[in-house]
């Protein structure tokens, strides 16, 4: 859907930033990593916040989407562009304008990496916890907008909890500002929570602030060998039993194919012949013979008896394991959902029980610790047999209490399912507040909310 040329004329003489048009530039913004492909109609990089006001007054002028992206990681089609859209590019917004080291505060533009901002901050003796598993490539603004998390939300939670401030253009042209410095408040209801995981669809983020936490002297990755046939509920029941260690930042898993196509990535040190926890140790220098013997202790009464390997740049590790979204063979829908501890076996079980029913491989990882998995099919994400795959999978993690999604976010894949999840007066009620912030529902239609909860822009395909 091409826009019209008096729209086009207007965007270009009311933004000072870069407006993109051209078919064959516009084609890198048409898709995202859940492999669902829409063109979009335009982009248009904005330099500033002054610069995304002028973009928003334009669209709600001219009643054109507008998409926000930032490296295009989310897997759940959230930068997908809706039909007619306009692609707001983030990926310049990469200034650090504050690191405030006593208050354990940054504050910085949405276009940041995470992993950039990691290595930003460690001379300073801080880091950002939250690491999804394309911290090497998603933004700052990406990982607030879809409330990402990542192996070390086992111990530190997810983006939520480190959002402390945030600016954001609503769907109005208005420039809001919500959020506080300090460490608590008792204000009221969360605005700061409640644009945390909204996907673009309240607001566009101009800027956020998040707290910080201090370095932790040594952080060592552990790879531990899984036996055959263990019981996962109990085992992990047993190793994370009060007291809880401390110590234990992230407690993940990969089965046997996917510890197999790590093991062939170049610098790996994992071994390809079982299925492995790979785990997170914190702790200071001097300190780290004592842990790791009490952790070695810990893991065999829990069922893993087998000897744990040291993989001395934690970070290193986790960089490998984010590599799963790209080294495993053939197209995959990548899922995402999350069941109570004691359900994990069932889960199992239940994603094992899909991949025979519907004849297709499976690679399934994720984070154990907090009964988070990963179930990758191979299957075509826009196809029909994933539709049915996917709405087989979200129904078995609703019956085993579980959520239809833990981190990915919902997006365009999961708007469906979001009764489901909330209930419908819920929805009705997410829906309320989407259209206070976005009355004429240009802002992401299409995501999220159901396609009867969008505006008047409409769903996206």
């Amino acid at each position: 859907m091409a826009l019209d040329p008096a729209a086009v004329a207007a965007l270009r003489g009311e933004v000072a930033g870069t407006v993109t048009d051209d078919p064959a530039a516009l084609e890198r913004f048409s898709t995202d990593a859940s492999r669902f492909v829409q063109p979009a109609a335009a982009a248009v990089a904005p330099r500033d916040r002054d610069d995304l006001v002028r973009l928003v007054v334009w669209a709600r002028r001219f009643r054109v989407p507008l998409v926000g992206r930032g490296a295009g990681t989310s897997l759940d089609g959230e930068s997908i562009p809706s039909p007619g859209a306009v692609v707001v590019d983030f990926s310049g917004w990469t200034a650090v304008h504050e690191v405030d080291t006593t208050n354990r505060l940054v504050r910085l533009g949405p276009g940041v990496v995470n992993r950039e901002l990691h290595r930003r901050l460690v001379p300073q003796g801080l880091f950002f916890p939250p690491n999804p598993g394309s911290w090497s490539s998603s933004t700052i603004g990406g990982n607030v907008a879809t409330n990402a998390a990542g192996p070390r939300a086992f111990k530190y939670g997810s983006t939520r909890s480190w959002v402390r401030g945030l600016e954001v253009v609503l769907g109005t042209g208005e420039v809001l500002r919500v959020g506080r410095r300090t460490r608590k408040a008792s204000t009221g209801p969360d605005l700061v929570g409640l644009l945390v995981g909204s996907e673009g669809t309240l607001g566009l983020f101009s800027e956020v602030t998040l707290a910080l936490a201090p370095l932790p002297e040594r952080r060592v990755g552990l790879v531990v060998p899984v036996p055959d046939g263990l019981r996962f509920g109990p085992a992990v029941e047993r190793l994370l039993a009060p007291p809880s260690p401390p110590d234990l930042a992230a407690v993940e898993y990969v089965d046997r194919r996917t510890a197999a196509a790590l093991a062939r990535e170049p610098g790996s040190r994992l071994a390809g012949d079982s299925p492995l926890l790979l785990v997170e140790l914190e702790c200071a220098a001097d300190d780290e013979e004592r842990h790791l013997e009490r952790l070695q202790e810990r893991f065999a009464r829990a069922g893993f008896p087998g000897e744990v390997s040291v993989y001395p740049d934690a970070d290193a590790l986790w960089t490998l394991r984010g590599r799963g979204g790209e080294v495993l063979e053939g197209v995959r829908m990548r899922e995402d959902v999350a069941v109570p501890w004691s359900r994990l076996d069932e889960l199992f079980a239940g994603v094992e029980a899909l991949a025979r029913r519907f004849d297709v491989p499976v690679f399934l990882f994720g984070h154990l610790g907090d009964g988070n998995l990963h179930p990758n099919f191979v299957v075509d994400p826009p196809s029909e047999p994933a539709r049915a795959l996917r709405r087989e999978l979200v129904l078995l993690a609703k019956r085993l209490g579980g959520t239809i999604s833990a981190e990915h976010g919902i997006g365009l894949v999961k708007a469906p399912y979001l009764a489901l999840e909330h209930g419908p007066e819920a929805v009705a009620l997410l829906a309320s507040i989407k259209r206070q912030c976005d009355p004429d529902g240009i802002l992401n239609p299409g995501k999220l909310y159901p396609a009867s909860a969008t505006g008047p822009a409409g769903p996206a395909p």
